[in-house]
């Protein structure tokens, strides 16, 4: 492939002020739009030589085959024709989020004659005032239900209303005591409109303002022998009362904030909103997005910032976000525009709204997670990604069977393989295996190693490797075999060998293969920096594409092989450490374990002098000194 692109323009063409530009293809269609604060910087990264680009990357400015610009004069100009852009071209390589479900809303029809409360999961109803997103239907309908007792506004729809106003009859839902608007003959449509407004005030706010306000209300009512007022008053401040201890309490009371939290991958992110109004969570929102390009957290959270508040939703005074985007102060400028007031960007890194994110990662994390294990799990996504897999690797059929092995140790160390395997697409956890390493020179060897000897199992046992197919030097799981049945299990042969890691691994699977004389079964291996799949003597990746469920479904035979092979490493480290400090005459569990706390790792424990293991708690100098010497011996 040349490194030139035919439709580079040159250096000097190319201005060096804000921007947008364009990527088409040859039809014309907008593959990419983009912005910059310097034009001919930021497109000289796309026509950098191309093997230094992503390849994502590269294969958008092989795919274009123009580009163009349009100058402006700030960044903020920059950023709001980007986004007129972006929904105009809808390009198929920008960022595309998703909302990870449908979230119920409370909206009040401001722009009604009577506005009413509604729960609606449709966000483009004009002139509507939005509050949540609720994470449950039925949280919304309890919100309403309280709100009502506190301020009685209109609930019924809009042919109910029409026809109450033109007879003169309450609707029905004012008869049984749902509707409180005009419609009802109790409140005129002025009347109607103060109550609405104190709704939405409170509703926005949600701070306890209008609460001490009712209270004063009613004892001054009680005061003055107005029973019937003070009674209303009292279930008003009630209702409202409710409604505030319905949301946890995790900021302070005056405390108006939403926080962005951000989970990714190479190939996708999971972002949880945090709605926080009055130091309460009033509302929740998640999206997921498939990335076409390789983009920095700083350039996620520009766009998801952008499609955040393009609609309805307006930005509070302050946005917590794990990281500030290199143009934050653009972006702060353009959310100002949209709240007609300052907004701030702030990236949390310790305190309350720093736990705040870390909990809200938390909830990203879950989803991604969940995202990627819905489309693994569906049969018609597991089969087409099965059929996409044959065809990307050129097998004559279907990998219904898949291993992936994946080695980890503790600076060489401890070293322990994986092997994890998946049928018709789904983990069959009871043939995973673990094997035990006992010496290797790096990661290549133990690949090598470990699949000599699985390989080894899948001989006939006339065959040349029949003696190391009955009795391995050691067991898979690294103990005594259990069974004729678990090896029989162990001799199921597979379509597909994977292994964790590029050329050099691949080669060393190859290897262990080509010595077995076992045949039929397809290798390769896939390379976490770019998600590129290897296969034996290739001097070029598969790229599978960015959003495939192929390339998901590998993903997640790797990450469960990594794992495994961890989670059995710790453990055997964990082991050892008991171990070695058990043998110590005089050390039971309890000081073990703070000996641990204290110096962390028993290779400072084996540096430590006799008196900084004396000063520990329990550990006296005539225990130290045993400790010292048997170390030392």
């Amino acid at each position: 492939m040349s490194d030139a692109l035919s439709y580079r323009p040159k250096a000097g063409e190319i201005p060096t002020v804000p921007g947008v530009y364009r990527f088409r293809d040859e039809t014309g269609r907008v593959l990419y739009v983009g912005k910059a604060k310097n034009l001919r910087a930021r497109l000289s990264n796309y026509f950098a030589p191309l093997s230094s680009l992503h390849e994502r990357t590269r294969r958008m400015v092989t795919t274009a085959a123009s580009v163009e610009w349009t100058t402006v004069g700030t960044e903020v100009e920059a950023l709001q024709l980007e986004w007129t852009w972006i929904n105009e071209f809808d390009p198929p390589f920008n960022v595309q989020f998703k909302d990870d479900k449908s979230y119920p809303y409370l909206a009040v029809t401001l722009a009604d004659e009577a506005p009413r409360a509604l729960v609606t999961r449709t966000t483009g109803i004009r002139g509507a005032r939005y509050f949540g997103p609720y994470p449950k239907v039925w949280a919304v309908h309890e919100t309403i239900d309280l709100m009502l007792k506190a301020f009685p506004i209109r609930t019924c729809n809009n042919a109910n209303y029409k026809r109450a106003m033109q007879s003169g009859k309450p609707c029905f839902a004012g008869q049984i005591g749902r509707c409180f608007g005009p419609c009802s003959q109790k409140v005129s449509i002025e009347e109607h409109r103060v109550i609405v407004d104190e709704f939405v005030s409170f509703m926005a706010s949600q701070d306890r303002t209008m609460i001490n306000r009712l209270t004063n209300e009613m004892k001054a009512a009680a005061l003055g022998q107005q029973y019937e007022l003070a009674a209303k008053r009292r279930d008003q401040v009630k209702a409202l009362t409710n409604v505030l201890e319905k949301s946890a309490v995790v900021l302070r009371d005056n405390v108006d904030i939403d926080l962005f939290a951000v989970e990714e991958d190479e190939l996708a992110a999971a972002v949880q909103l945090f709605i926080v109004r009055g130091g309460r969570i009033r509302g929740v929102r998640g999206w997921v997005v498939d990335k076409e390009l390789d983009l920095t957290t700083g350039e996620l959270i520009d766009s998801l910032l952008q499609t955040a508040y393009s609609g309805d939703a307006l930005p509070p005074r302050e946005i917590v976000v794990p990281l500030l985007p290199d143009d934050s102060a653009a972006l702060e400028e353009w959310l100002g525009g949209i709240a007609g007031r300052k907004v701030h960007l702030v990236a949390a890194q310790r305190g309350e709204k720093a736990a705040l994110l870390a909990t809200a990662t938390q909830n990203a994390r879950q989803a991604l997670m969940l995202y990627k294990t819905r489309r693994s799990s569906d049969f018609v996504a597991r089969s087409k990604a099965l059929e996409d897999i044959q065809e990307a690797l050129g097998m004559e059929s279907a990998p219904l069977r898949m291993e992936c092995y994946d080695v980890s140790h503790l600076s060489g160390t401890n070293i322990v393989a994986s092997m994890v395997v998946f049928e018709d697409g789904l983990p069959r956890t009871d043939e995973y295996r673990r094997f035990s390493i006992p010496e290797s020179t790096d990661d290549t060897d133990s690949i090598y190693r470990t699949l000599s000897r699985r390989l080894a199992y899948l001989v006939p046992e006339d065959g040349p490797a029949a003696d190391a197919g009955t009795e391995p030097s050691l067991d898979p799981r690294g103990e005594p075999a259990e069974g004729q049945a678990k090896r029989k299990k162990f001799r199921y042969q597979p379509n597909l060998l994977i292994v964790d890691g590029g050329q050099p691994q691949v080669a060393a699977a190859a290897r262990a293969l080509r010595e077995s004389g076992v045949t039929g079964i397809q290798l390769c291996g896939i390379a976490k920096r770019l998600e590129e799949i290897w296969l034996p003597d290739s001097d070029y990746p598969v790229i599978l594409p960015r959003n495939s469920d192929a390339l998901f479904l590998i993903q997640r035979i790797r990450d469960e092989a990594h794992r495994f092979a961890i989670t059995h490493q710790r453990a055997r480290r964990k082991r050892d450490i008991a171990t070695v400090l058990g043998e110590i005459a005089g050390l039971g569990p309890a000081r073990v374990k703070v000996l641990l706390q204290h110096f962390g790792s028993v290779s400072r424990l084996k540096e430590a002098p006799i008196e900084a293991i004396a000063e520990v708690r329990g550990i006296g100098p005539g225990l130290a000194a045993t400790i010292h010497q048997h170390f030392r011996a």
